[in-house]
């Protein structure tokens, strides 16, 4: 390993404190209403609660910052087999926190943990080590492809016990960039890609509400007040934003019409209120992320290195495109957050903890 140690990317905590900062205001912005109504005047709630995560968070992306990226190596067995088993209690009854449908949570005081959100790093952890190590056979189906996708599938089929659909397939997709990027045959993903497809139209007609989602997605006017409600009521925030926005704090679509903002689709409430130009403003700080993250990895200097940055920067990309594009109706409703600003202790702080070891990898990379 390297011995000469440089300082961070500097742009890349620019960026991402940026993101961090929109987010804490939209997220006060998007849920004072909703927090005033609902415990008992205290519009501060949920941003106070974000706040809290986004302290710690940030604390923990500047101490991991400075742990050597190859620690992770040591320790991805220890951390994802301490995934798995948060995966399995999260699913008995009583300790499992169920929320719209899905027990995804579990309780810690007054706060809760979303165990498969930190699966999806300890993933990334420990797929980049067994590709790393097995970077040669990674072109035979049998000896490199398909033990490389076991360990994936089995965290996914826990998740979709849960079942969260919306992260499952964040994470397989991440997975999948990772594989590809070591070498894997585009022969071997055709293969995989048809019975992923039918896995995929399986797991929709197996449950009746993900095939509304789909219906609603083609034409949520057909059931506008069930399944297409919330595309329709975020198409309704965004139209209105035109060019700059009808001002910070104005969004009307927060009164009540759009189901919990602060979350899945703080971005049309961002729309809504900052416009065109704030929305494209995010986009381009997004896009400035991954850029740094590419160039991360290009330099890195081992494979490993590269392959935990490849899998950081592509479960960023993944949520970016999937939640901006169920927003703008592009896509049919997921669950899956919008990175850096949407409320969410889990996510927020899984983000920053990723961040912070992709600016470890940076004070190592030849770029």
């Amino acid at each position: 390993m390297p011995l000469k140690k440089s300082n961070p990317d500097l742009v890349l905590i620019i960026v991402t404190l940026s993101l961090l900062a929109i987010g804490l205001i939209m997220v006060y912005s998007a849920s004072a209403i909703w927090a005033t109504y609902k415990f008992e005047g205290d519009s501060f709630y949920f941003v106070k609660r974000q706040m809290l995560f986004a302290f710690v968070g940030v604390i923990a992306m500047f101490f991991i910052m400075n742990v050597d990226y190859w620690t992770w190596r040591t320790w991805s067995k220890v951390i994802i087999i301490v995934c798995f088993v948060l995966l399995v209690i999260v699913l008995v009854p009583g300790i499992g926190m169920a929320r719209n449908g899905s027990r995804s949570w579990i309780g810690v005081g007054a706060f809760s943990i979303q165990p498969s959100e930190f699966m999806k790093l300890a993933m990334i952890a420990f797929l980049a080590k067994f590709l790393a190590e097995r970077q040669k056979l990674i072109t035979s189906f049998k000896k490199g492809l398909l033990p490389s996708l076991g360990m994936v599938f089995l965290a996914f089929g826990l998740i979709m016990l849960q079942p969260d659909l919306g992260t499952g397939t964040v994470m397989i997709g991440t997975c999948i960039v990772m594989i590809f990027i070591s070498g894997a045959r585009v022969s071997h993903f055709v293969l995989l890609g048809l019975i992923g497809v039918a896995g995929f139209v399986g797991l929709i007609l197996s449950a009746p509400y993900r095939m509304k989602r789909i219906t609603s997605f083609l034409d949520p006017w057909e059931d506008p007040l069930g399944s297409g409600f919330q595309i329709i009521q975020s198409l309704y925030a965004i139209g209105p934003g035109g060019l700059f926005g009808l001002g910070l704090g104005q969004s009307r679509q927060k009164f009540f019409y759009l189901p919990e903002p602060q979350t899945d689709f703080i971005f049309a409430i961002l729309s809504e209120e900052l416009g065109f130009i704030g929305g494209t403003l995010v986009i381009l700080l997004f896009a400035l992320l991954l850029w740094r993250g590419i160039r991360i990895a290009l330099g890195a200097p081992d494979l490993y290195g590269s392959l935990i940055a490849v899998g950081i920067i592509a479960m960023v990309a993944i949520q970016v495109m999937i939640n901006i594009g169920v927003v703008i109706g592009l896509m049919p409703v997921t669950g899956i957050t919008l990175p850096f600003l949407s409320y969410g202790g889990s996510s927020l702080t899984l983000m920053l903890i990723a961040i912070g070891v992709l600016l470890n990898i940076s004070r190592y990379s030849r770029y």
